[in-house]
């Protein structure tokens, strides 16, 4: 599932908001900020833990990734997105948050075929939730969210 919209609309509330449920119901979650993540698996691999950092946000029932795709990805951070989307469709659940749209997303990465990969197999199960409103930094704007679910593709 893909939570995407500005600044300020409330999607790591939600995203948040759906782990607390899911902690509820008795699944293992996880949430991360996406800088983070890229990072402790940089770091992961100056101590040979990679494997293990991997297979650790590999076999969460619930994987949350706050802010992806703020800024351009490394080859090897490209990677590991790569690795990780991989590993995560079809078996086990994932909610990505985003300020930019899907297709946006391609950019971010270092290596473009792998770009296309990634996001092809994370988009081709997901849902994207896009939440529109005002944020609460800008004076001027209203403060309500809306949200609207679009189906991107249907799974095979």
């Amino acid at each position: 599932m893909c939570i995407l919209g500005p600044v300020g609309v409330g999607k790591t509330f939600v995203a948040s908001a759906l782990g607390h449920v899911a902690c509820r119901h008795g699944y293992n979650v996880r949430f991360a900020r996406a800088d983070a993540t890229l990072r402790r698996l940089r770091q992961s691999r100056f101590d040979n833990s990679r494997d293990a950092e991997m297979i650790a946000l590999t076999s969460v029932d619930l994987l949350i990734i706050d802010d992806f795709a703020l800024e351009p990805m490394t080859k090897e951070e490209s990677k590991d997105v790569y690795q990780l989307f991989l590993e995560r469709t079809g078996r086990a659940s994932m909610i990505v948050t985003s300020n930019r749209d899907t297709a946006e997303w391609l950019a971010m990465f270092d290596d473009v075929l792998l770009a296309q990969s990634a996001v092809d197999r994370f988009r081709n199960a997901a849902y994207d939730f896009v939440m529109e409103g005002g944020s609460p930094i800008d004076p001027g704007s209203s403060r309500r969210s809306t949200l609207r679910a679009r189906r991107l593709r249907h799974p095979p």
